[in-house]
């Protein structure tokens, strides 16, 4: 059971098909769409303003999602957030992709099917342009995204997308083993780095 809590009235909506980790919390105005994964240690915290996490969004272990008062934070549909990452009042468009432990500040756009690299820094107010590589602190434009890089993330994207329904099927509490099983299977390897593949 998901550690979702209603605040000063407002009770969070989410989709039946979004996974909401037992070890992440949701808080008061806080809606969330389909087949959302929301992982371990994510705090979504509308006590002060409105969360808005669109379809397919995924949001990692250990995010961070608030806002100033009054404010509106909005996940665009398939917007790929981080282990670790920050978004403090910003507003990310449809399929962009937020980097680990990056920081996004107020009021700040990452546009349609951008990525913000791991570690940047956002601050306040920018307007990052659709299909931006953006990297730095503070954030600066790099270069342009490329087809083959959307692509990837997309890719990526779609193995998040499909990773509430599994959880629904197979994650449960269990005791651990004491030592490993001798026929213990491999897993597969789904996705690619994208260095493994190409050269940025």
């Amino acid at each position: 059971m998901a550690n979702v809590f209603s605040f000063k009235g407002f009770t969070p909506v989410i989709h039946e098909s979004a996974f909401i980790h037992p070890n992440a919390t949701v808080t008061g105005n806080v809606i969330i769409g389909k087949d959302v994964y929301v992982g371990p240690g994510a705090a979504l915290r509308g006590d002060w303003g409105r969360i808005e996490i669109g379809d397919g969004c995924n949001i990692q272990e250990n995010c961070t999602i608030h806002m100033f008062p009054g404010k509106t934070v909005v996940l665009e549909p398939s917007a790929h957030i981080g282990h670790g990452a920050i978004i403090h009042g910003g507003i990310l468009k449809r399929n962009c992709l937020i980097g680990m432990n990056a920081v996004v500040m107020d009021d700040a756009i990452v546009g349609e099917e951008s990525i913000v690299g791991a570690l940047t820094f956002v601050p306040a107010g920018m307007d990052i342009p659709r299909r931006s590589l953006v990297v730095g602190n503070p954030a600066k434009i790099i270069k342009q995204v490329s087809d083959e890089m959307i692509t990837w993330k997309t890719k990526g994207t779609q193995l998040y997308q499909a990773l509430p329904g599994e959880c629904y099927e197979s994650l449960k509490a269990t005791e651990p083993l004491r030592e490993e099983e001798k026929d213990r299977p491999s897993q597969d390897s789904l996705f690619a780095t994208w260095n493994s593949i190409k050269e940025i």
